[in-house]
């Protein structure tokens, strides 16, 4: 894990002190409690993002500390950039460098009129001041985003919060003793040796190719480090929720699994691996309950451009929220540096929820076993398809395999393909990686708001 530098944020101007839930090292379970009690549902955390103009960064972020005596942590304060954010104590902002992009707490934005609401200067260096909104792996969404308002057909997001707080509560309460099983879907039984039918789908078995050389990052709910079906890898880790990177919940071994799995499993088991030599770059940006809010998977984002991991796969997201600026940039910023942003578009049945929904991140839909839209799966701005429907894959011991469904299990089968196509070729990153796989993927029936470009599909 990362260590922090011993480099702390200078203090100009004393502040008063900010709302525990809305300050930058607010844990999670502190803002959902706190937006619960407000019977707010529109999931805002209280926070803010300041997104700056491309290449003014280091100049925006000044006033935060000089103008108005904003205590500012910055990711560079730290080995690699990977921010703890409960490590950065009363600062009123935290800077992600790498995207340009600041958290600022929630007190401290109102106090000095740095909120969505206010005006930016056109001479400011900030191109917009958003919201943060709270991220859901789709575990969490599949489980109580279908909550529907009595009568009216749609989704109740206050039912979906209170449903997810339970959860969570639940988990709190368990990680105190021991350690508790996985929560699967699907069948547990073994397959026979050979492909799961999304490898076999995706062309990815007949080629020759494994990652090698590559770099994945999957910024999830973290790995099983124990698991033997990673044994010998070379997987660097990080953590931006406040929580070890052993994964506790599961989505992210999973997710990990499809993308940079074994080819080899031991004894019967099926390979369910991609990029089977790629390194792996596991982010914890979603807690063991499988909820987050922007700014930690923000910090997730800029560690991996940091570390120049060539695919940046995000099976997590925000449903039914607008394009934001600050994902945006983070893409772009990937994409300017050679490498590429893959994130799940959504399983609520609407439009495609952030990240995806940025122009600048590949948006990723489900398909079944007939290769047709899941039912789930969101629609709208959708570049290509994978694979999102009973997919067999590694899950945090003992249980070792099991089923999940959801772009979540799409995005990580074009994760995977994307590390082998940049095996081929040194010139196959970022924007032109992106236009290989759109060109590669397999034509589908279904119209292009469901499915993109089509199938992914292996070199």
């Amino acid at each position: 894990m990362a260590t922090r530098k011993t480099t702390r944020p200078r203090t100009t101007k004393a502040a008063a002190a900010p709302d525990s839930s809305s300050r930058t090292s607010s844990s999670v379970d502190e803002m959902l409690l706190a937006a619960l009690e407000r019977g707010d549902d529109s999931f805002q955390t209280g926070r803010y993002l300041a997104t700056f103009k491309e290449g003014a960064m280091d100049a925006g972020a000044k006033p935060f500390a000089a103008a108005q005596g904003m205590r500012v942590a910055d990711a560079r304060d730290f080995a690699d950039q990977a921010v703890a954010m409960e490590n950065v104590a009363d600062a009123d902002a935290v800077v992600f460098p790498a995207i340009g992009v600041a958290l600022i707490g929630g007190d401290a934005a109102r106090a000095r009129g740095m909120t969505a609401a206010a005006e930016v200067p056109a001479d400011s260096n900030i191109a917009s001041i958003d919201p943060e909104y709270f991220v859901f792996s789709d575990g969490v969404s599949n489980a109580y985003f279908r909550t529907l308002d009595a009568g009216t057909g749609s989704p109740n997001p206050g039912e979906y919060l209170r449903g997810f707080l339970r959860a969570a509560e639940t988990i709190a309460r368990d990680l105190g003793g021991a350690v508790p099983a996985p929560a699967l879907q699907g069948e547990e039984q073994a397959l026979a040796l050979g492909a799961t039918w999304g490898l076999i789908a995706c062309n990815v078995p007949p080629g020759s190719r494994s990652g090698s050389g590559i770099k994945v990052a999957v910024l999830d709910t973290g790995l099983d480090l124990g698991h033997p079906d990673f044994a010998g890898r070379t997987i660097v880790s990080a953590t931006f929720v406040g929580q070890p990177v052993q994964d506790l919940h599961s989505h992210g071994t999973h997710c990990i699994g499809t993308s940079c799995g074994p080819k080899s499993p031991a004894g019967s088991t099926p390979r369910y691996g991609i990029a089977y030599r790629a390194a792996i770059y596991a982010g914890k940006v979603l807690s063991n309950s499988g909820s987050s809010v922007g700014g930690s998977v923000l910090a997730g984002m800029n560690w991996a451009i940091v570390n120049k991991c060539d695919v940046i796969s995000m099976s997590l997201g925000s449903p039914r929220t607008p394009v934001q600026p600050y994902y945006t940039a983070a893409g772009q910023s990937a994409l300017n540096n050679g490498l590429l942003m893959i994130a799940a578009a959504g399983n609520d049945a609407g439009s495609t929820g952030a990240p995806a929904n940025s122009p600048t991140i590949m948006s990723v839909a489900a398909v079944d076993t007939n290769l047709i839209p899941a039912t789930f799966s969101d629609f709208g701005k959708v570049e290509i398809s994978g694979p999102g429907v009973n997919i067999f894959s590694s899950v945090p011991r003992p249980t070792r395999y099991g089923y999940k469904s959801g772009t979540s299990m799409a995005t990580p089968h074009v994760a995977g393909c994307a590390a082998l196509w940049a095996e081929t070729s040194a010139t196959l990153r970022g924007m032109v990686l992106w236009n290989k796989l759109l060109q590669a993927a397999k034509s589908l029936s279904s119209p292009a708001s469901r499915v993109g470009s089509g199938l992914v599909q292996a070199p």
